[in-house]
């Protein structure tokens, strides 16, 4: 599952600039002898490694190989692996049996020997041939696109691989509407290979809904696995709306919403800079004199912690010039000076955020951000400022489930939900843009938890979180991810509190820079988390205790107590458990335990009829999901700030701990728990002092920018001093 863009250039890193012959040949290898054998035979993976960290039903990772002895048990070896790509090489195993592919192919193919040597006698040796193909370098771009009838985009896909024979097939699901034009593919020995088709919406649109264009690998390699895809919002609102508009330079004084950085904000090796990064340039605010400042995170103003007070903030952002620095060429124009941040090594912060002083006509004054007015007549949506006119620019407390929208670098404008209120998340922090070397790990209170289908990725951080219904800033966006559901994961800074924090650690006061509260156009590509949760297959031991629990839960039905029913079901809250259906009288309110002999419980407001004639929904968000009561929601506040440090204390997979409302029972608050997938605990209790629980398991949150490797044919020196 994919979080971040591994490369968003064509060419080639300055090393793999040799170009290959064909590779080596075909290799025979047996993997299996009288002493012991290994598991799993000749396979396939893409250079990319698709799957490379997802968990299969027993828990195991993908693409890891072990050894056995003939009784079953594991056999104590040692791993390598030779052949692979003449350029590339073939790749690495670590001492437990995990592969990782090279990053890129010259050819179509290469052929790896994957070798377990016996530790206790090292003449006795099996190995097993592993075909590694070129993958998919980053996701298709764009990765989502709103589109009204007869409206159409350019789709690019970009594959690991220089030389060679590869292609690219673009195909509209099988659910899916419109059409893909004729592909377009360039190849070169110097860079990667990148196909373009032509997706066209259909000419009449009645609804509003998804279509998704999957990418694969064509030719000689169909069928290896590696795919890619982008999501089309097909509108009957007649709205265009392509993310690429961020990432460009403005043609004249620059909105915000866009593609921008710190002009030093690249990696260097020697001389030479060999990748670079950026995030979106978020929003205008202004202190008690009227001097205006853009506003968007440390991490991409100011390098977490090591810019330096006047460096300059260029539009667009380094990764959208090729990596070119400022006066070397290019379309990157400075725009403001960098004034101040809030140091994420202090104890004393709560935000990542940093302001600078805009230059003169350089950015549009009303603090316009791209998108966020209303539909034109071509269908693209206007640029617009927040609204402020409510709060007087102080920003507006979020409340769970409000609808917000953000316009970001990547992903344009998106809409989804607060799904966390009061949340306690640990975030982490890199010294470079490639994410190699560690800087910190910086735990935030009080944070607002974000979500929905194609809401935000990598790029996207530092824009500016606004209340779709009138546009008031809630938030400022910092970091996020994607969860096992495929549904983006966010995390902001609450706009009244950031502003304070600025105010108290920069001196002055501050304020955003609008109009009068407007409405956002929403696009919103829907939230898969419910549907996801009622796909996911139940193994035969969670459909026992399943069972089990209905002989108890059947003791609860009394139509006087509101309870009408049982059944058996499946967790929303977690994906994977068994529940009990408890079927409640609509027209009250009833008392329902969490959980009943351990199971989890899932309420379904209904009627006695419908339960006596088989009627009764199957999900509690057929009638809506209700507000929460605030009684409820208090209480909950109050549990987490008693177990959120605990519970992240005592278990280092957990690392983010809020307030939400539960799915099982959109009646009751529940603990909302982020999960690092690759640490994930075999038991995950359902109630946590009293509260239920409700886990979101994705990797852990990085900051969400995005960098991009140096093109070799245009190599660029850093400037003195750098």
């Amino acid at each position: 599952m994919r979080q971040y863009p591994r490369n968003l250039s064509l060419l080639l890193a300055p090393a793999l600039l040799i170009v290959a012959g064909c590779g080596n040949g075909l290799v025979n290898a047996n993997s299996s002898n009288a002493g012991f054998s290994i598991v799993p035979g000749a396979s396939v993976i893409d250079t990319n490694c698709t799957g490379c960290n997802a968990m299969n039903a027993a828990g195991a990772l993908v693409q890891q190989f072990s050894a056995k002895l003939p009784n079953g048990r594991p056999a104590e070896v040692l791993w390598s692996v030779q052949g692979g790509d003449a350029t590339s090489g073939a790749g690495s195993i670590n001492p437990s049996g995990q592969y990782t592919p090279p990053s890129y192919l010259t050819a179509d193919r290469a052929e790896v020997v994957v070798t377990a040597t016996l530790a206790s006698s090292p003449s006795l040796r099996v190995s097993t041939l592993l075909a590694v193909t070129p993958g998919f370098l980053q996701p298709i771009t764009p990765e989502n696109v709103a589109l009204g009838s007869n409206g159409s985009v350019n789709l690019t896909g970009i594959l690991a691989e220089a030389g060679g024979s590869a292609s690219i097939n673009f195909e509209v699901s099988s659910s899916g509407l419109g059409s893909i034009g004729p592909v377009n593919c360039q190849r070169s020995g110097k860079a990667f290979t990148s196909c373009t088709a032509t997706y066209t919406a259909p000419s009449s649109v009645a609804s509003t809904g998804t279509t998704t264009v999957v990418a694969t690998v064509a030719g000689p390699l169909a069928g290896a696995g590696s795919k890619a895809s982008a999501l089309v919002l097909l509108n009957n609102a007649g709205v265009n709306s392509n993310p690429a508009a961020h990432q460009g330079e403005m043609p004249m004084t620059v909105v915000l919403g866009t593609s921008g950085g710190n002009a030093t904000d690249y990696d260097t090796r020697g001389s030479q800079i060999v990748d670079c990064c950026s995030g979106t340039l978020g929003a205008l605010v202004e202190d008690s004199n009227k001097r205006k400042y853009l506003l968007s995170n440390n991490h991409v103003l100011a390098k977490s912690d090591h810019a330096s007070v006047g460096d300059t903030i260029v539009q667009p952002g380094l990764i959208d010039n090729n990596c070119t620095p400022l006066g070397d060429g290019g379309s990157l124009q400075p725009v403001a000076q960098l004034t101040g941040w809030l140091p994420r090594s202090s104890r004393q912060t709560n935000a990542d955020a940093a302001l600078a002083q805009i230059a003169s006509h350089s950015v549009d004054l009303s603090g316009s951000i791209l998108e966020l007015g209303g539909r034109q007549t071509d269908g693209t949506l206007a640029a617009a400022p927040p609204g402020i006119s409510s709060t007087g620019g102080r920003g507006e407390a979020a409340t769970l489930e409000l609808k917000v929208a953000k316009s970001g670098r990547t992903t344009g404008l998106t809409c989804g939900g607060v799904s966390a209120i009061d949340l306690d998340v640990t975030v982490d922090y890199y010294l470079d843009c490639a994410e190699t070397r560690s800087y910190l790990t910086k735990t935030f209170t009080h944070q607002l938890g974000l979500s929905g289908n194609q809401f935000s990725d990598a790029g996207d951080s530092g824009a500016l979180i606004v209340d779709a219904a009138n546009a008031e800033p809630v938030g400022l966006y910092f970091a996020g991810g994607v969860d096992l559901a495929g549904v983006s994961q966010g995390v902001a800074n609450p706009a009244p509190d950031l502003l304070a924090e600025l105010g108290a650690q920069l001196g002055g006061s501050y304020t955003f820079a609008g109009t009068t509260d407007h409405a956002v156009s929403c696009l919103s590509y829907g939230d898969n988390t419910i549907s996801s949760a009622q796909n996911h297959a139940l193994s035969d031991a969670e459909s026992a205790r399943a069972q089990q629990a209905l002989t108890q839960a059947r003791m609860l039905v009394n139509s006087t107590a509101g309870i009408l029913g049982v059944a058996t079901g499946k967790s929303i809250d977690r994906p994977g458990e068994a529940a009990v259906i408890l079927y409640t009288d609509e027209s009250r309110t009833a008392s329902l335990p969490a959980t009943v002999d351990g199971v989890r419980t899932i309420a379904i407001p209904t009627t006695a009829h419908a339960v006596a004639y088989g009627s009764a929904p199957q999900s509690p968000f057929e009638s809506g999901l209700p507000a929460l009561p605030s009684a409820a929601l208090t209480q909950a506040v109050a549990i987490k700030e008693q177990a959120a440090a605990r519970l992240m204390r005592q278990n280092p997979a957990f690392f983010g701990v809020g307030v939400g409302q539960s799915l099982d029972n959109p009646r009751e608050a529940a603990l909302i728990v982020y999960v690092d997938r690759n640490r994930l605990p075999a038991q995950l209790p359902p109630v946590v002092d009293g509260l239920r629980t409700r886990y979101v398991v994705m990797e852990r949150l990085h900051v969400t920018r995005s960098y991009a490797s140096a093109a070799p044919s245009r190599l660029h020196c850093a400037p003195h001093g750098h």
